[in-house]
């Protein structure tokens, strides 16, 4: 198939047109084109959870831009507050109890500023000895078009130098809050050490990206499932929201079996779904993901070495 550029000046004439991506921060390829994939033991579904554990402060400057999730109230708004509060309380502690049951291992999203208030949670999570990834300093850290790249820079820097030495992990990935990305926020990632970045959910397996320094990949995390994205914005019932998860884990296997390895990702938010009435959804979810023959839990380090090794 030849792709031609049209000739007439137009909105679609512009000197970075042509077949596949338009720009050149990462190669293009569709999925079903790739090599198939395989992971550990013959398993055919990764399962890749993240728990993010956030820091909202009560008094936001929402500079360029407000993180979805943060107070809304006048000042102060503690019914907001509060509520992200019993997250890190309360909630984090049911979920972390329904992922053990079912034998799911998570990854922690990290907001530095928490790790620093919170020593007890921090020492929880750390005793667990699951990966933690760079999550930016809080929830009023957005990492937007509009944030100076000198100021960004230094935002990567003291959030992950701080985070490593709290934790005294390498803290390989990385999810910006509310998935947001400035034009510079890959390189500036990369040159600090990050190997894989959650933000980007166009594709639903790793791939590389172009980046400055160091050697950057994006890992899937969808959106569609999360949590917040599905209760919160979509408005939708827990009945639903576990309905579709597990809609994807079946089909999800299924074509892994068929078309190689693939990988179910998962955004469990204590705040929201470690409420008592939310609770037994999240169990309903895990067991059913466990149940599945040909699954592997591992963290998002695992899933990104097995199938980096296996596209390089």
């Amino acid at each position: 198939m030849t792709w031609t550029t049209p000739a007439a000046s137009g909105p679609l004439d512009y000197p970075n047109r042509r077949y596949g991506n338009d720009h050149d921060r990462y190669e293009w390829s569709m999925l079903t084109d790739r090599a198939p994939l395989s992971w550990p033991d013959g398993k055919t579904l990764a399962v890749f959870v993240v728990v993010p554990l956030q820091f909202f402060p009560l008094n936001p400057k929402g500079e360029p831009i407000k993180v979805p999730g943060n107070m809304t109230m006048p000042y102060p708004d503690l019914r907001h507050y509060t509520l992200r509060d019993y997250g890190n309380r309360v909630g984090i502690h049911r979920v972390l109890k329904a992922l053990d049951a079912a034998h799911i291992r998570p990854t922690f999203a990290v907001n530095t500023r928490l790790f620093e208030r919170e020593p007890l949670l921090r020492q929880l999570i750390l005793d667990r000895g699951n990966e933690i990834m760079g999550h930016s300093w809080s929830m009023d850290t957005p990492h937007a078009g509009g944030l100076a790249e000198a100021v960004e820079r230094e935002l990567v820097q003291r959030s992950l130098s701080r985070l490593r030495e709290l934790t005294g992990q390498p803290v390989r990935g990385w999810l910006s809050p509310g998935k947001f990305n400035s034009p510079n926020t890959p390189d500036l990632i990369a040159a600090e050490g990050i190997e894989y970045f959650c933000d980007w959910v166009n594709d639903e397996l790793p791939y590389k990206w172009n980046v400055a320094s160091g050697d950057l990949w994006s890992m899937p995390l969808a959106t569609e499932i999360s949590d917040t994205y599905t209760l919160v914005d979509n408005l939708h019932s827990e009945e639903s929201w576990a309905d579709q998860v597990c809609d994807a884990a079946d089909l999800l296997l299924a074509e892994s079996r068929e078309q190689g390895g693939r990988i179910l990702t998962l955004t469990l938010t204590p705040w929201l779904v470690g409420q008592p009435h939310r609770i037994k959804h999240v169990e309903r979810v895990l067991a059913h993901i466990n149940g599945l023959d040909g699954v592997w839990s591992a963290s998002g380090s695992e899933i990104f070495d097995a199938a980096r090794n296996q596209i390089s």
